[in-house]
């Protein structure tokens, strides 16, 4: 599950982009930005191949070694930071690592349930419930173009789901519900956003998962055995080398320049889909996924334009 965080992971080395620092741009296409954006795809592409690779332990018991090696990570940089973990806006950082566990949840649920690229495809819709949902809690408005952006997403989904009988429909609503938790979670971010420290936040995500994690996994506990343990350790350390690289690109470039890089995911699952797993898509479900990559993908380019414009009209007022 993919978020837009502005922090630097280099732990003993780990520093925080404020909302105001300078961020540097290169007009080159294949700036360091975008070379870092495509870097962090393919490594949280990689960790999803190994939540499949485990798809005979419980979900939940995944999220939690997921997290705990996360855990482990954000404390030294917060220590490192000098950063206080506790935070103090604790019920909005609360509900942010629910809904951002129960989306990871859900998503990790159809990476072992669905194919690697579908599951993929329907976390994108993600965007679009942030936008969606920042309409009533931040109070932004969204344009008619969007709206068309989002139905032909949603169209997308619907082919995905109707033409593959290996994606049922209880798996396609985990996967949109993972989505749409995924866009509360984002929007509960950009409100911490300048009231939290940002290690703060993703700190609270990764100990709200383990706890929960740990809690469902008492009663349901399955040993792994042999290569389980290689394959948990590649899930952590893969998400957070990921994090790594999408820190990296969001310090170098702006993030709508490089947002967009994000979507060369799918070609990933597609590609690691069929070579590790022996996935094959029809070509209703290649066109559906076109579909909701080209919706959000415009919307996100719609987006960016709308900002940049509002930006002159504000600057020449």
């Amino acid at each position: 599950m993919i978020i837009y965080w502005k922090i630097s992971y280099k732990y003993k080395f780990a520093h925080v982009i404020l909302p105001n620092t300078f961020i540097q741009t290169d007009t080159k296409f294949f700036s360091e930005g975008v070379r870092s954006m495509f870097i962090s795809t393919f490594f949280f592409a990689l960790a999803n191949v190994f939540v499949k690779q485990v798809s005979h332990l419980p979900t939940m018991e995944i999220v939690f070694f997921r997290c705990a090696l996360g855990v482990l990570f954000c404390y030294a940089g917060l220590r490192n930071a000098n950063a206080d973990w506790r935070g103090s806006n604790r019920k909005l950082l609360l509900l942010r690592g629910l809904f951002g566990t129960t989306a990871l949840y859900f998503f990790f649920l159809t990476v072992q349930n669905v194919p690697l690229a579908s599951a993929m495809t329907i976390q994108y819709l993600s965007p679009i419930f942030t936008t969606i949902i920042a309409i009533f809690l931040l109070k932004e408005s969204v344009r008619w173009f969007q709206w068309f952006c989002y139905a032909l997403a949603f169209v997308g989904v619907i082919f995905i789901e109707q033409f593959d009988a290996r994606i049922t429909f209880v798996f396609l609503i985990l996967g949109v519900t993972s989505a749409f938790c995924s866009g509360v979670a984002y929007n509960l971010v950009r409100t911490l956003r300048g009231r939290e420290h940002p290690l703060t936040v993703v700190f609270h995500f990764q100990i709200v998962g383990l706890v929960v994690g740990l809690a469902f996994t008492i009663f349901n506990w399955q040993t792994p055995s042999g290569w389980d343990w290689l394959y948990l350790l590649f899930i952590g350390a893969f998400s957070q080398i990921g994090q790594i690289f999408l820190t990296n690109a969001l310090q170098k470039e702006k993030a709508a320049s490089v947002a967009i890089v994000n979507y060369t995911g799918l070609l990933y699952g597609l590609l690691i889909g069929w070579l590790a797993f022996g996935e094959t898509q029809t070509a209703a479900s290649l066109a559906g996924m076109i579909l909701v990559v080209f919706g959000v993908v415009l919307s996100v380019i719609f987006s960016k334009r709308r900002r940049d414009i509002e930006s002159i009209e504000a600057t020449a007022g």
